[in-house]
């Protein structure tokens, strides 16, 4: 299922189709989604969106704590430092006062020890933070994307979500590990220093709070139109890494038609596009700079003429214009540092904006409050009436229409039919990937749709036509059948797939890497793999699609006698378009454009005619019976 929905995006890929992207609402019962209903990112302003981090900074309030202390403690120690050189300007240069300007000078020596220690202890602390908020959102994230259905991933690119999960972590931990301290230490110097002006001199700190709303005015406005060219660049490089993803995952189709350069073109726009956003984000965070630091410094040297007049006349103490530069000095730079960091946590902001979108969506496919327990032992009874099923990405196209069926426990089943009849899709109705747009399907007596999806799941075990292998060990791959199976067991069922004897002939056996999608395997040595992993599931109900389509003739005669085996005591559910596999099922049940036009036996249907006979005859060259 999840390789055709992979195929499905390639075809959309090399038709030039465009997917959109953006936070996606929860897909309702019914199983419907249009894409014009895709909700459209909020209009959060500020760095609002930043509070969202603050249940991941709860548990670690000690670490907060003490990150507040040395912050608070560097910023009272950096205040400190003009008042020592104002005293030492105005009562300790002199031969007389020799004792006392070493005093001073020691103090100094004392107070950057001091605010060494204290940045230094406000580093670790606010980087250890970071590390550990990420580290503990990308865990909650990935958790999160593994409960949502395949409805969600059908409408959302999955190289947009490995840009969450990756660039968008990236930029939050960059603000909370270093931006956002400097920013409330760029906070603390203005306000004290602002204070320590007032307290120096009141006439002089009026004209400098007469500046304070011409800088302010353009880190504001300017500052909102940063977070959204943040975010517009954020958003162009998830764009470019889902056609990046989207290419490699299909290679081999692109090479096969030769579109390299097709792919080639269609990316490096996409890097364009990254490159003209995220150069409108540096553009404006340029001039938003270059006003600032402009303008704060064209007043400080306004105020300062002032300063020096005062001196002039004898107003003012040379110390005291000295410790009102410094101060004066300390607020420039915390503003100016401030204009830069601003446009940092803006774009950390649009970063955790995304984050909170992706990690709002609700599961469409998930337990109930009160979910019903499926009856022990399982029997593998199914039953389906009136089921109906339109996917999200064609909500007016029935994929199934109307199927009423039971399948009785330990009954073997064929679906057969044309591609596209609906057989897949019955599958995934089973698995509870998607729920029925309309109808019930039941198991062992239980509406699933009252059940907890994992408890569904357990009670069946798949073979795919397209198997999916992990980059992990063969081991591995073989384990996701049964995560506590013990090693002998592993090879039970390795051997009963006749897979055993092609994995001891890897260079590390069963610890070999398969690498990634399995490419160091053949198709039927996947398939095999996929085999095993259902026998060591040992679940009550088998779904085989296709199971043995990959094998040469000898591999397909032994595996197959391992399924009957397997078969005897299970509910199984077959596949198969090759109608020689099927014909010892005790039923075959006939698909067409999602609707269930015929059953019986392979006889049975024979002598019906139909469709079933029409694909016998061009399959078997058999004489179709005449209507």
């Amino acid at each position: 299922m999840g390789c055709r929905l992979c195929s499905r995006r390639a075809l959309q890929w090399l038709g030039a189709a465009s997917t959109p992207t953006g936070p996606v609402k929860p897909v309702p019962p019914s199983g419907k989604l249009r894409l014009d209903e895709l909700p459209k990112p909020g209009a959060r302003s500020g760095i609002t969106p930043l509070a969202y981090l603050i249940p991941f900074l709860a548990p670690y309030r000690l670490v907060v704590g003490l990150a507040a202390v040395f912050l608070l403690s560097a910023a009272l120690l950096a205040l400190a430092v003009p008042v020592g050189v104002r005293q030492m300007i105005d009562h300790g240069f002199s031969r007389d006062n020799a004792l006392l300007i070493n005093r001073y000078f020691l103090l100094l020596i004392v107070i950057a020890l001091a605010l060494g220690v204290a940045t230094a202890g406000r580093f670790y602390c606010v980087s250890w933070l970071g590390e550990r908020v990420v580290a503990d959102l990308r865990r909650q994230i990935f958790g999160h994307l593994l409960t949502l259905s395949p409805s969600y991933f059908e409408v959302m690119p999955t190289g947009d979500l490995l840009s969450r999960l990756s660039a968008d972590t990236t930029l939050v931990q960059t603000a909370l590990s270093s931006s956002l301290s400097i920013a409330l230490r760029n906070v603390l110097l203005l306000c004290g220093g602002l204070a320590m002006l007032l307290l120096t001199s009141p006439a002089m700190t009026g004209l400098v709070l007469l500046a304070v709303p011409v800088v302010v005015m353009p880190l504001v406005l300017l500052g909102r139109a940063v977070r959204r060219r943040s975010r517009a660049a954020q958003e162009r490089a998830a764009e470019s890494n889902a056609w990046a993803a989207e290419t490699l995952g299909g290679i081999q189709a692109v090479q096969a038609y030769n579109q390299e350069g097709f792919a080639r073109s269609r990316f490096n726009a996409a890097v364009d596009a990254v490159f003209v956003a995220g150069a409108r984000r540096a553009r404006t965070r340029a001039l938003l700079t270059a006003l600032v630091i402009t303008l704060v410094f064209s007043s400080v040297v306004g105020v300062l003429w002032v300063g020096a007049q005062s001196v002039l006349d004898g107003r003012m103490s040379a110390g005291a214009l000295s410790q009102f530069i410094l101060y004066a000095i300390m607020v420039a730079t915390g503003t100016g540092a401030l204009s830069e960091v601003w446009g940092e946590l803006q774009q950390a902001a649009g970063a955790a904006e995304r984050l909170t979108d992706l990690l709002s969506v609700v599961p469409s496919i998930r337990a109930p409050a009160h979910p019903i327990p499926l009856p022990v032992p399982a029997k593998g009874h199914i039953q389906l009436q009136g089921v109906d099923l339109a996917y999200p990405l064609r909500p007016g196209v029935l994929a199934l229409d109307g199927i009423d069926l039971e399948v009785r426990p330990g009954e073997t089943v064929a679906l057969v039919g044309p591609s596209g009849a609906g057989k897949t899709s019955l599958f995934a109705l089973l698995l509870r990937f998607f729920d029925p747009t309309r109808g019930i399907i039941r198991l062992d007596g239980v509406d699933v749709a009252q059940a907890d999806p994992s408890e569904v799941r357990r009670r069946f075990a798949l073979v795919a036509q397209d198997t999916v292998i992990f980059s992990g060990t063969a081991l591995d791959n073989l384990k996701l059948g049964r995560p506590e199976a013990s090693a002998e067991e592993v090879r039970a069922a390795a051997r009963a797939a006749q897979a055993d004897e092609f994995i001891l002939a890897l260079p590390q056996g069963y610890a070999s890497f398969l690498g990634e999608r399995g490419v160091a395997l053949s198709g039927g040595q996947r398939q095999r793999i996929a085999i095993a992993r259902a026998i060591l599931r040992d679940a009550p109900v088998l779904l085989l699609d296709e199971a043995t389509s990959a094998l040469d003739a000898q591999s397909e005669h032994l595996v197959a006698q391992a399924l009957g085996t397997l078969m005897r005591s299970r509910t199984t559910l077959v596949i198969a378009h090759r109608l020689a596999t099927v014909q010892r099922a005790d039923r075959i049940l006939v698909l067409d454009r999602g609707r269930l036009v015929a059953q019986g036996t392979h006889a049975e249907l024979l002598a019906a005619g139909g469709l079933y006979a029409t694909l016998a005859t061009l399959q078997f060259g058999l004489q179709a019976p005449q209507q």
